[in-house]
């Protein structure tokens, strides 16, 4: 094989610059390596060769039985590549569910509940997410089943409110795709730009399916970039926002509490409150998505518990904070607060208090960060509809054809169907596009509460399965700090948060300004557009348990043993304690909170 003469007379290059001098001229004098590299890339979509299914079920006495034993096995021996490092889970943990729900939802929380509903909420609803997360952590460690943790209440719950709840969340996340998209869209109005909306759409939609095809390991980088520039743009509004109350501004004046005082700091009262919990629900939705990745890293072990802490300290510092100072930097009854669309960054309580600061070019960077972190959630809408779909598959409660893996790790089929959802975002440059976005949102609505709820409740199941079965918590990797109490405290306050919702649909909270919600056909769609999840949810249960009969299961029959992580715990714990004994002061106490 004959190497350019350059590359055989430098005695300077480096060893990699010959290599790829040696390969260039391979390409140049040998076309054929090009059909090779073609073909080789072709042949990484093809089929992964463990490729595994769970059939849609035995046919027994009763002509239709679900496989419960065959959907754990088939979730827990999954081909999904597993290249999720620790430091992608942690920015996932960290950053990876900050968008538009805490950047611009938040201004309709403000103005519906004012200051004190909006950190009560937040607050009770980021407690109730650390115990959901903790009871997730605890199961995924044990049992990191693939693509959707709907298997935990396949397997501890029923199947039929398995399927209710994969679908659920696959159709949240679906539907949040071009939300997302359109969001950014409206996004780039904020410069006057000229450009067409469907424009910026195929842009941003491309951007999203790109990153996604590069496989677990591309979603990966791609939120561990996102979550930096959103961890980096919240700690410094949180530094300027502290200048800002305590006089530091442009025109030195003195905020402190000057906005709890008046217009005050609650606002229509207690279904003010109320109100404000599912927009808080929505802004921690993709929370969830720390355990979605845990079959996807290398060591979960290791990973998960450390990400699943650190969920604790971005609800406190991310959150609570900021929305302390946006609390007390915009009163709720801001007109500016009411914007074009949930989605219109003009509308950001963030965006506004720069504004009132008089600080010139900073809201256009609030607003390059809006956009990322949109881009963001588009992004792990992808991920977690198509690991949701072939889960699912897997477990014979999708199409089979949805299971389809390549020999990259990618749920190929499944990620072709979340995109195509994608392009409903060209909605956007029609004149229906608020109508149809109203409904999609109302489908999607109360997903995370029913997520969140079901993970409880199966944590609740597994840990009496466990102990009927005879085994030890100190068996388990992982122990949830919050305890089974924890999870009950978790699944009753998602109960609680329906009730409120149930209120706030047939009684709604007037706008501050605007139309008033009156009349029958008014009252109908505001109910409806703020509980549809729920005949939706209940549907797909009771058609599937008539279906397939599922049985309810029993804690003493519940499968404990498919798909668990053989770890040789006694040593393993052995091993930790002799290199913690080694860490100085500083860095014990970083791993012991972090």
């Amino acid at each position: 094989m004959r190497k350019s003469p350059e590359i055989s007379s430098s005695r300077l290059r480096t060893e990699s610059d010959d290599r790829a001098g040696a390969i260039g001229s391979i390409y140049d004098a040998n076309p054929a390596t090009w059909r090779e590299v073609a073909k080789t890339a072709w042949d990484s979509f093809r089929q992964n060769p463990n490729y595994h299914i769970t059939q849609k079920g035995q046919v027994g006495a009763n002509g239709q039985v679900y496989d419960v034993e065959g959907a754990a096995e088939a979730t827990a021996i999954s081909p999904l590549a597993r290249k999720l490092k620790g430091r992608h889970l942690q920015m996932i943990a960290i950053g990876g569910s900050i968008g538009t729900g805490l950047f611009v939802g938040s201004g309709k929380a403000l103005q519906q509940g004012g200051p004190a509903s909006l950190l009560i909420a937040f607050s009770l609803i980021g407690g109730m997410l650390f115990c959901t997360v903790q009871a997730l952590g605890e199961m995924a460690v044990l049992l990191p089943v693939a693509g959707s943790f709907s298997a935990y209440s396949t397997r501890f719950l029923d199947p039929a409110w398995g399927f209710a709840m994969g679908w659920n969340y696959a159709i949240q996340w679906l539907i949040v795709l071009p939300l997302e998209i359109v969001a950014a869209a409206i996004t780039i109005k904020y410069w006057d730009s000229p450009i067409s909306p469907a424009a910026w759409v195929a842009v941003f939609l491309l951007m999203i399916i790109g990153i996604n095809l590069m496989g677990v390991k591309g979603y990966g980088e791609a939120e561990f970039v996102f979550s930096i520039i959103k961890v980096i743009a919240v700690i410094g509004f949180i530094i300027l926002g502290i200048i800002l109350n305590v006089g530091g501004g442009q025109n030195g004046d003195y905020v402190g509490g000057r906005y709890w005082a008046n217009p005050g700091a609650f606002n229509n009262g207690f279904k003010g409150l109320c109100s404000v919990f599912v927009i808080a629900a929505f802004a921690f939705a993709g929370t969830e998505l720390v355990g979605l990745a845990a079959a996807e890293t290398a060591n979960p072990r290791k990973s998960l518990p450390t990400a699943v802490k650190q969920v604790f300290w971005r609800i406190c510092l991310f959150y609570i904070v900021s929305l302390t100072l946006v609390g007390l930097l915009v009163p709720y009854s801001d007109p500016r607060l009411i914007g074009q669309s949930t989605s219109d960054a003009k509308a950001s309580p963030f965006v506004i208090a720069i504004n009132n600061a008089g600080i010139t070019g900073l809201d256009s960077v609030m607003n390059v960060v809006i956009m990322i972190s949109v881009l963001s959630v588009g992004n792990s809408a992808v991920y977690g509809s198509s690991r949701t779909l072939a889960a699912l598959a897997e477990q014979g409660q999708a199409p089979s054809w949805l299971a389809y893996i390549d020999r990259q790790g990618r749920p190929l089929k499944a990620i072709g169907v979340a995109s195509a959802f994608g392009f409903l975002a060209f909605l956007a440059a029609t004149d229906k596009d608020d109508d149809a976005f109203v409904w999609m949102q109302a489908l999607s609505g109360l997903s995370s509460i029913f997520t969140w709820g079901s993970i409880c409740l199966a944590h609740i199941r597994f840990r009496r399965a466990w102990r009927l079965q005879g085994r030890s918590l100190d068996e388990l990797a992982f122990r949830s700090q919050a305890g089974v109490i924890g999870s009950w405290i978790g699944f009753l306050f998602n109960v609680l948060v329906i009730c409120a919702q149930f209120w706030i649909g047939f009684s709604p909270v007037q706008p501050r300004y605007g139309k008033p919600i009156e009349g029958t056909s008014a009252l109908v769609q505001n109910f409806f557009e703020a509980y549809l999840a729920v005949p939706v949810v209940v549907l797909c249960y009771i058609v599937y348990k008539v279906v397939y009969r599922t049985p309810f299961m029993r804690s003493r029959d519940m499968d404990l043993k498919t798909g668990v992580r053989q770890l040789n715990l006694p040593q393993l714990l052995l091993d930790e304690k002799f290199e913690r004994a080694s860490w100085p002061k500083w860095k014990k106490t970083y791993k012991f909170l972090c």
